[in-house]
């Protein structure tokens, strides 16, 4: 326990969370899971001695949302033991830190716990700030280090993280350190700041930080930017064919994401900036997120052979038998599509794009210091094929089903369109929804979702909204008919034909052009495009007052099935389902819901089950049969047409 100012007692590991929390917050020095931070302290164990212990990161946890739980607690004489003179290969590197665990179950280590471990200060602070990385991704890093900070740093050759980086440290450290130091800066890899405490720590890690910003702004100012004509609009089928190339290259579906904002376009026609990015990233271990480098222009077949021939020839250094990652590069760089960012959903396509992002950053203020170069490509082949940097990938790895595919629901902001929306991404897949409410924008809070409001009669706007959903996630896979309208019910003789139209425009007009604007997508889809119509039990037992509705959903039935036969030569499958009593929908207030019931002189839950399986029909009923559609369940049937009604005789 520490002592504060104030007299209180403060657990180091609250601490430890603190100070974390704070570093994680900001993108500037740790990005989507990097950077770590350790304590030094004593814990009882069951023999009632006291034991010194590592309280280090956990690999994998994200600084800015980490708890207690997300630390591991290692026995620091046995870390001390592992290090040099002692030999550990990388891959054995796990299984020591495991060992050296207080309790069993903790997460994996930090592959850096050993160069937390051979410090002899109580905290350590490590991040890989943009600004210590610009200074240090130069010809001549080492010397712009020296200058800065003088002999109050370490400073460390980059070497690959674990036994290497380790040992690397020690032997800086050995030669440079002394009273003044107060943290090791590793060449393009980052900083690890020293203090007593963790507070400490950041505070040292804070001026190291604003030490390397003042030099930049001295000697790297940012000019003020040039304006830059906006980049072009480009086709969504281009974007689309782009994306199912991209796809095929990686062996499975990918999201892709565009941005051309000002930034971005300034980079991507700048061809000094450009060139550079060929040097690499600007850590080794941005890799598995974005690839060693770029692909500079559109030539996914050229940058293919470019990666094989770069796997062929570093697969040997470390004697470790290898299988090729794809060859799909994971950003793009071009002057008229932007840069586009890949991953096998959507949060793994902005985390690329929010790592080069600061590697553009980067990239362009080394430039203004002279030269950008990164590590070798040696270097980051290590990191890029080094299995345990490869778990935090598999880690992210649900295996859902629709990972990488594209959904788009109608009618998504309730009732059975948000049942299936969330079908959806609970099965994977990225998801645009459309609705005429505006909450659609916010039904669900995740990177995979997004809501636009869209009025489906409105033809241009549809036709606008599925070009936004293409530039946010890359493409189209998977169409679910879910918007419709069910007009207040009258019998023909009192129905206007204001009601006749408006339901006829909703319910198939707007599916009819939908379906014109989606097919060139569909048939573009990596694993063959699927659309599920939300049809009506009233399609094969209509009821009276209800003929707008009825014929409606009897037309979009037929439309479904013409749509059925024209795209299966294209792989692209129909279904429908024909829900019945589904009483979770907004159309079912209590009030009317107790009315009905006492019409039949039933319960409320007699109503709800009034079937001839006496079974309740939820949305969420119908979205899992939606998604089973959509999966591969229905792989081999296209024109279905499937009753979620809990069994109706005149449907049977």
């Amino acid at each position: 326990m520490d002592d504060r100012e104030d007299g209180a007692v403060v657990d180091p590991l609250d601490e430890l969370v603190e100070v974390s929390r704070i570093l994680g917050s900001d993108p500037g020095l740790v990005l989507h899971g990097g950077g770590n931070t350790s304590v030094k302290t004593v814990r009882r164990d069951v023999t009632g001695g006291d034991v010194a212990v590592l309280l280090v990161k956990g690999s994998g946890h994200d600084l800015a949302t980490i708890g207690p739980e997300g630390f591991a607690t290692l026995r620091l004489e046995r870390l001390r033991e592992l290090l040099p003179p002692t030999q550990i290969r990388d891959l054995a590197l796990l299984n020591e830190l495991r060992c050296a665990l207080v309790v069993a179950d903790a997460p994996d280590p930090s592959v850096e716990t050993l160069v937390h471990a051979l410090v002899p200060s109580a905290a350590v602070v490590h991040s890989h700030a943009d600004v210590i990385l610009a200074l240090t991704d130069t010809e001549d890093g080492e010397h712009r280090v020296r200058e800065v900070y003088g002999d109050s740093v370490v400073v460390v050759p980059y070497a690959m993280p674990g036994p290497d980086l380790a040992a690397a440290c020690q032997t800086a450290w050995d030669e440079q350190h002394g009273v003044s130091t107060v943290g090791l800066v590793v060449l393009r890899h980052g900083v690890f700041a020293l203090g007593d405490s963790p507070r400490q720590a950041l505070a040292n890690h804070d001026r190291l930080i604003a030490a390397a910003g003042d030099y930049l702004h001295v000697h790297a100012a940012h000019v003020i930017p040039p304006e830059v004509a906006v980049l072009p609009d480009i086709d969504a089928v281009e974007l689309a064919t782009f994306r199912a190339e991209l796809s095929a290259l990686a062996g499975k579906p990918l999201v892709v994401r565009r941005s051309t904002d000002g930034d971005v376009a300034r980079f991507v026609r700048d061809p000094a900036l450009l060139d550079a990015t060929g040097s690499g990233p600007l850590t080794p271990d941005h890799v598995i997120w974005t690839k060693r480098v770029p692909l500079v222009g559109a030539d996914l077949a050229r940058y293919a052979d470019d990666y094989r021939a770069y796997f062929a020839e570093h697969e040997h250094r470390r004697d470790v038998p290898l299988t090729m990652l794809d060859p799909a590069p994971r950003v793009v760089l071009d002057e008229r599509l932007g840069m586009l960012t890949a991953g096998r959903n959507a949060l793994e396509a902005l985390i690329a794009e929010d790592i080069y992002r600061h590697t553009m950053t980067g990239i362009a203020t080394a430039e203004r210091l002279g030269g950008y170069r990164s590590a070798s490509a040696g270097h980051v082949f290590d990191l890029e094929y080094w299995e345990l940097q490869q778990r935090k990938l598999s880690r992210r790895d649900t295996h859902r089903p629709l990972a990488g595919q594209i959904a788009l629901v109608t009618g998504a902001a309730s009732g059975i369109g948000r049942a299936c929306a969330h079908a959806l991404l609970e099965a994977g897949a990225s998801v645009v929804g459309w609705d005429l409410a505006g909450s659609v924008v916010d039904t669900f809070a995740s990177p995979e979702w997004l809501g636009l409001q869209v009025d489906v009669t409105d033809d241009d706007a549809m036709a606008q909204a599925l070009r936004t959903g293409v530039e946010r996630f890359g493409g189209l896979d998977i169409v679910v008919v879910a918007a419709g309208i069910f007009p207040t019910s009258q019998p023909l003789g009192e129905m206007p034909m204001s009601t006749w139209r408006r339901t006829m425009a909703v319910n198939l007009d707007a599916v009819a052009a939908l379906y014109g604007y989606a097919y060139p997508l569909l048939r573009l889809a990596p694993t063959h495009g699927r659309v599920v119509v939300v049809a009506s039990k009233n399609v094969r037992a209509p009821g009276p007052g209800a003929a707008a509705y009825s014929a409606s959903k009897a037309a979009l039935t037929q439309l479904s099935r013409v749509a059925a036969l024209e795209w299966a030569p294209e792989g692209i499958r129909v279904n429908m389902v024909h829900p019945d009593a589904v009483f979770d929908t907004g159309l079912w207030t209590p009030e009317l819901l107790a009315a009905r019931a006492e019409k039949y002189g039933m319960t409320v839950a007699e109503y709800k089950r009034r079937n001839l399986m006496r079974t309740e029909v939820t949305s969420a009923a119908v979205g899992r049969l939606v998604l089973a559609m959509v999966d591969d369940t229905f792989a081999c049937t296209t024109g279905a047409q499937v009753p979620i009604d809990g069994g109706n005789e005149r449907v049977i």
